[in-house]
């Protein structure tokens, strides 16, 4: 999540660069389907919140669901919604911290459309992977069977003291 690969994830987030979905659904769809040969039986993805959408217009992360699931022949099915506005995580540092940000922010929905089942969870940017943890904390607790993660791009963790 640097240079070129982060100008454009903050265009497709900030910048109403929905299309941008699309060529991102595609790359991640073929990175699952090498990787992954058994599939999954639920493509889900990490909710904003409502005020968020609301004043962003989209969700990022819908819209990439929706593009991953069209080409693995797929529906995406909400399984999760945010319940609480919280502060975003990117003007948060430190994975305790994060955590607690997210810690009862999301709640499941429909749990019968995913329980026993292999949920995909995907959302755009992976840092800390505190969003993740808590989303499948929950999908899990409300009964999947396994959740794997999927993300466009993961932020450096490793960073010299000097970089920023």
């Amino acid at each position: 999540y640097k240079d070129t690969v982060r100008s454009s994830l903050l265009r497709y987030k900030f910048y109403n660069c929905r299309g941008y979905a699309a060529v991102y659904g595609r790359l991640l769809a073929m990175k699952l389907s090498r990787e992954r040969e058994d599939g999954f039986d639920v493509i889900t993805w990490v909710p904003i919140s409502g005020l968020r959408k609301l004043r962003r217009g989209y969700d990022q992360v819908e819209l990439l669901a929706d593009a991953v699931a069209n080409e693995l022949g797929m529906e995406p099915v909400q399984c999760l919604k945010k319940i609480r506005h919280n502060k975003a995580q990117s003007g948060i540092s430190g994975h305790a911290q994060r955590r607690a940000n997210v810690l009862g922010a999301y709640e499941a929905v429909e749990p019968e459309n995913f329980g026993g089942k292999r949920v995909l969870l995907l959302d755009d940017v992976i840092t800390t992977g505190a969003t993740a943890g808590e989303c499948a904390r929950i999908l899990l607790t409300a009964g999947a069977k396994e959740v794997h993660f999927a993300a466009v791009a993961a932020a450096n963790q490793h960073k010299k003291p000097t970089e920023r």
